[in-house]
């Protein structure tokens, strides 16, 4: 009788695979135990010690939304300051090294691509935000909380606490949100002036509207500095928007 001779390899591919499935299967007995035990809240996540519960610092929405809108936020601009160098508004243009398109009628084609994608991620974000309670974690605010908290941001005495707004964040990011709905409005009333007039009007007339979307823009883009600048100085808010991060509660 002939001997069947085992292709060489294959032990050690049915060891790890038996390895997987063991530790595959203590996972599933760990979570039923952990649900048996209430350890386990209905989201899926685990509680840490202490019976505290393990929650994601930024949800996988928020971290895409945030990643889509910096890149329309950035093609968005780098046309706009194109378009504006058409007609300035100022008695200054940008350089052409910080703008995109090269020219106005390219600049435009840009523009209105990255418009539809801020449009539909600004919808995507505001609808799970209002869903999610996201919202809630911007208020309360008041004048003098920001004050005081700006003082200590000012002379690098404010604590930062992971997966916490403090007022001077929770300020910026309204005004940024607001900045941005502004921006919109504008600008749909600067492209459409007769089929959208109401936009226009709302504005102030056509002329109006492109100095409100100038100051809107400028609103953004020190926001994106001052984000940028934050991140720079406390780089350890970094790795979470892009994973997702964990903290106990």
């Amino acid at each position: 009788m002939s001997r069947v001779v085992p292709v060489p390899g294959t032990s050690a591919f049915f060891a790890a695979a038996a390895n997987a499935d063991a530790a595959w299967f203590r996972c599933l007995d760990q979570n039923r135990r952990a649900a048996q035990n209430g350890n386990m809240n209905k989201s899926g996540n685990m509680t840490g010690a202490g019976g505290k519960r393990v929650r994601v610092i930024h949800p996988w929405p928020l971290r895409v939304t945030h990643w889509l809108n910096a890149v329309a936020i950035v093609m968005m601009i780098g046309s706009g300051w194109q378009i504006y160098d058409a007609s300035p508004l100022f008695g200054f243009t940008f350089p052409p090294l910080i703008t995109i398109g090269g020219w106005l009628g390219a600049a435009i084609a840009w523009h209105l691509a990255f418009m539809w994608l801020l449009v539909i991620n600004g919808i995507a974000y505001f609808a799970w935000g209002a869903g999610s309670g996201h919202f809630k974690k911007f208020w309360p605010l008041s004048p003098r909380q920001i004050l005081r908290e700006l003082g200590l941001a000012l002379t690098f005495r404010l604590k930062h606490e992971t997966g916490m707004y403090n007022a001077v964040q929770r300020f910026l990011y309204v005004g940024v949100l607001f900045a941005g709905v502004v921006i919109v409005i504008s600008g749909l009333g600067i492209w459409k002036p007769v089929q959208l007039w109401f936009f226009t009007d709302l504005c102030g007339g056509y002329f109006i509207a492109r100095y409100v979307h100038f100051f809107a823009m400028t609103a953004i883009v020190g926001f994106v500095a001052i984000h940028v600048l934050l991140v720079l100085l406390v780089p350890k808010t970094l790795p979470p928007m892009l994973t997702g991060g964990r903290i106990e509660t």
